[in-house]
């Protein structure tokens, strides 16, 4: 048996507002829509990945969702611009990323980051 797929689910009264965040900021495609449920993604192939941890790191709390962009300072200025509640950062950290943490519309925290390398 091989995983094939990990999806987050974000559950919400309403769905409308995840357009705002999860497309019109972040760039990902609705790939699915029955207007109960929407899923966003992209058309490249990504890892999957699930990580358990006790802390954020640095001292931050877990966050719900990591999602790794390619340009962080455009992904913070859109995210502030926006209104979304910026919880922490942008910092650079000692294992090697520079990250934010912002509030979803649905009060998810989600740690935004890029790799330094």
């Amino acid at each position: 048996m091989k995983v094939l797929r990990i999806v987050a689910n974000i559950g919400a009264p309403d769905i409308t507002p995840a357009k705002r965040f999860y497309q019109d900021i972040l760039g990902l495609d609705v790939i699915m829509d029955h207007g109960w449920i929407t899923t966003f993604g992209a058309a490249r192939q990504m890892s999957p990945q699930l990580s358990i941890a006790s802390e954020g790191g640095s001292g931050t709390p877990v966050p719900d969702l990591s999602i790794e962009v390619d340009d962080l300072d455009t992904a913070f200025k859109a995210m502030s611009a926006a209104g979304f509640p910026i919880e922490y950062g942008p910092a650079d950290e000692p294992w090697g990323v520079r990250r934010f943490y912002v509030r979803d519309p649905f009060s998810k925290l989600v740690n935004i980051l890029a790799h330094k390398n």
